[in-house]
């Protein structure tokens, strides 16, 4: 790459001790991928996809044998009774808000076990605003477990607000813009248990946005009802421009597609267009695309630990998201790192990112992302607010190497400051 690309010797080095560092942990990504790989190579051949699927449908879209496959081939890959996956989702937070307006009934309790949720799905809970058509214009009572101080989650307030049987339990599986660790298969697999042994009739549904194809097992397999993602991230493997997914069981994703489409239609309605193809290609290559983001992230963890600042996660830790986070010493920094992801990105290379004011946050915000799809968080991007404590926050690459080398460059222009 050094043919190409000036990396300075003291991040070479230092590069070259990461990679050692990271040895084993990739062992393990290499494992979880190729398990991941053959199980999605398992559900195309299950759904029988054949080339003829591939045309798409106009109008209506009935008998769309392409997107009924689509759907049997991720409900096999998440371990699921049924699943809906359509282009028109447009985005993750979409998806969500499907999911639970198809569940939730005026009067009824949506309690959040891992504190606030992120951002973007707020306006559709009511939290913070009074978006009209929000779940609390629509009587729908909101609540929430707070972490504890270490950012883990709390099981016994957890327990003890499980004991007024609320209607659903949410679960947000991603450290979004937080600091707090990302939540395994373990910890969704306690909720999951907690929440079965005290009130067991109530929906557990899972935000599982970064989540896929990180771990062996679905949340599926420990109890979720529901789950929701995005396209644009693991499971679009890079391949998909838009749309969104939702998985479960079979009652409830009906109960979903009766609020996307019409109730009585549901599933059976929604033209795929020329959207086929990109859609079961990126479900193919997602297993892989995310094992790529993995090492991305882990590499980062590993140099960053290298030249003395806090990351997390650490290098070794486990993982249940592909989010990295780094820790830098000011503003500056932060600037720096960004312009050094945009310059290694195959997208706009070209352009110089620049702090900005953004709706939502109270500081201005940096980003980077030279990606094919706007914005994509399986292609290497950041982002950071500039604010203490000065953290950006790190996802997706295409493939390894180039996000390696991305992260060379964002740390030498991070390292010339220092010098």
């Amino acid at each position: 790459m050094y043919r190409f690309f000036d990396v300075d010797a003291d991040i070479r080095s230092a590069s070259e001790k990461a990679l050692e560092m990271c040895r084993e942990q990739f062992q393990r990504i290499d494992a979880i991928r190729e398990y991941n790989q053959i199980k999605m190579l398992k559900a195309f051949q299950n759904a029988r996809v054949s080339e003829s699927m591939f045309g798409g449908s106009s109008g209506y879209g009935y008998g769309d044998r392409g997107r009924d496959a689509l759907d049997e081939v991720y409900a096999y890959a998440f371990d699921a009774e049924d699943a809906l996956v359509r282009h028109n989702f447009v985005s993750g937070t979409h998806a969500l808000c499907i999911a639970l307006f198809a569940v939730l009934r005026p009067g009824d309790t949506m309690l959040s076990v891992a504190s606030t949720p992120y951002d973007t799905i707020r306006g559709t809970i009511g939290i913070d605003s009074d978006y009209s058509g929000s779940l609390k214009d629509f009587g729908v009572k909101y609540e929430e477990v707070d972490l504890k101080s270490d950012g883990t989650l709390d099981y016994e307030a957890i327990a003890e607000k499980l004991r007024e049987k609320p209607k659903m339990v949410y679960i947000q599986r991603s450290r979004g813009y937080e600091l707090r660790p990302s939540l395994l298969y373990s910890d969704i697999k306690k909720i999951c248990e907690l929440t079965r042994e005290i009130t067991p009739d109530s929906v557990i549904m899972l935000d599982n946005c970064y989540g896929e194809f990180v771990e062996f097992e679905s949340p599926h397999n420990c109890g979720v009802d529901l789950m929701a993602g995005s396209m644009i991230k693991n499971p679009g493997g890079a391949i998909a421009r838009t749309g969104g997914y939702i998985s479960g069981r079979r009652d409830l994703v009906e109960q979903a597609a009766f609020r996307l489409t019409t109730p009585g239609t549901g599933k059976e309605l929604g033209a795929t267009l020329d959207t086929v193809r990109e859609m079961f290609l990126g479900a193919y290559n997602a297993p892989h695309i995310t094992a790529e983001a993995m090492k991305t992230a882990v590499f980062s963890a590993a140099l960053f630990e290298l030249l003395g600042y806090e990351v997390t996660p650490r290098y070794n830790e486990e993982r249940g998201d592909i989010i990295q986070v780094l820790k830098l010493a000011d503003d500056k920094e932060l600037v720096e790192f960004c312009r050094g992801i945009q310059a290694a990105s195959p997208v706009d290379s070209f352009v110089v990112p620049e702090p900005s004011d953004m709706p939502g946050y109270d500081c201005q915000v940096v980003m980077a992302s030279g990606s094919f799809t706007l914005g994509s968080s399986i292609e290497l991007s950041c982002d950071a607010p500039l604010r203490p404590p000065y953290a950006v926050w790190l996802q997706g690459a295409h493939d390894f190497d180039a996000g390696k080398l991305g992260i060379m460059l964002a740390a030498q222009r991070v390292n010339n400051l220092r010098k």
